[in-house]
C-alpha cells in the first residue's frame, strides 16, 4: 500500500503524505517496537504475535533491501550491512521496545532473505545501537542445542557480552533461553545418513523440560511477559519454557487447564521471593 493517499481534492502529495505519517493520539501514546532477525519460523511468528497485540504504535523490522510488508502497521528500516553497527544512524523516531532473534532465514522464502538477521556475536553492539535508538526494554532469544546448557546457565547471565548487555541501562531486559531444532543432515553419503541416524538417538535422552518448544508458545510466551515484566534484567530457562508450552491459553487458565499468564504470573513471583525459586522457575535480579 502507498502511503501517498489519492483523493479528488486540491491536497498535494507531500501533504497527503505528512497526513499519512500522522499517528492518531491514541497511537501516539503506544511504543513502538524495533525487530532484528525476524526470520525464519520463530521469528516470524514472534513477529505475527506482537504486532498482532496490538500494544505497539508502529513496528520496524531490520533489512538490506526496501520492500513492501503485508502486515499492517510494519515497516522496514534500511541498514548497511558493511558498515559496522556502532556507525549506524539511529531510527528518525525513537523506539520503545527492542526484539532480537537469531534464527537464519529460510532461503526458500525470498522476503525472508532480504531480512537483515544478527549473529550471537553482534548482540552487544546492537544492544548499544538499539539503545540509541531509545530502546528501554530488551528482548533476545538466544538459541542453545538441546541438553548441552549448564545448569548454572539456565537462570544466569552466560557470558560477558550478556552481562555487558544487562549493564548498558536497560529498563528491562529478557533474555529467552530457547533450544533451537536440531537441524537434518542432507547427505548423499550412506555412512554419513548412518552416523547422523546413529546420533538422533541420543535425542530420546535429553528431558523433555529442555527440548525445543513450538515457536507459536514460544511467542506467547513473549508477548505475555511483556505485558507483565516489572523493571530489571530476567532470564527464561529451558524449563520454564517446557511448562509455557503446556499452557492451554493466553488468558487465565481455564478449570484443568494453566493459562500463558498464570505461568508468566508464577515465574515472576517467585522471582521476587527467593525463598520460593525452584530450579523450574528461577530467574535472577537486575545486577546492580
Amino acid at each position: 500500500m502507498s502511503l501517498i493517499a489519492r483523493s479528488s481534492g486540491a491536497a498535494s502529495p507531500l501533504q497527503a503524505l505528512n497526513a499519512s505519517l500522522q499517528l492518531s493520539p491514541a497511537s501516539a501514546a503506544k511504543p513502538r517496537l524495533l525487530v532484528a532477525g525476524a526470520t525464519g519460523v520463530l521469528g516470524n511468528e514472534v513477529l505475527r504475535r506482537l504486532v498482532g497485540s496490538g500494544r505497539y504504535a508502529h513496528t520496524e523490522v531490520l533489512a538490506t533491501e526496501a520492500m513492501v510488508t503485508s502486515l499492517s502497521g510494519v515497516g522496514i528500516a534500511l541498514v548497511d550491512t558493511p558498515t559496522p553497527i556502532d556507525a549506524w544512524a539511529a531510527r528518525p523516531l525513537p523506539a520503545h521496545t527492542g526484539l532480537i532473534m537469531f534464527e537464519p532465514p529460510r532461503l526458500y522464502y525470498g522476503r525472508e532473505r532480504t531480512l537483515w538477521t544478527p549473529t550471537p556475536a553482534q548482540m552487544p553492539e546492537l544492544a548499544r545501537w538499539l539503545k540509541r535508538c531509545g530502546v528501554q526494554t530488551l528482548v533476545v532469544v538466544v538459541p542453545h542445542a538441546p541438553g548441552r546448557l549448564p545448569d548454572a546457565l539456565k537462570r544466569g547471565l552466560a557470558d560477558l557480552d550478556e552481562h555487558a548487555v544487562a549493564a548498558m541501562g536497560f529498563e528491562r531486559v529478557l533474555l529467552v533461553r530457547s533450544a533451537r531444532k536440531v537441524q537434518a543432515v542432507q547427505s548423499q553419503n550412506l555412512f554419513e545418513r548412518t552416523a547422523a541416524w546413529m546420533l538422533s538417538i541420543l535425542k530420546f535422552m535429553i528431558p523433555a523440560a529442555e527440548q525445543p518448544v513450538r515457536p507459536a508458545k514460544l511467542a506467547e510466551f513473549v508477548d505475555t511477559a511483556l505485558a507483565m515484566l516489572p523493571p530489571g534484567t530476567h532470564v527464561v530457562a529451558p524449563e520454564l519454557l517446557w511448562q509455557a508450552n503446556q499452557s492451554t491459553g493466553a488468558g487465565w487458565g481455564t478449570k484443568g487447564g494453566t493459562g500463558m499468564r498464570d505461568v508468566v504470573r508464577a515465574w515472576l513471583a517467585a522471582t521476587h521471593n527467593p525463598e520460593q525459586n525452584s530450579s523450574s522457575d528461577a530467574a535472577p535480579a537486575r545486577p546492580d
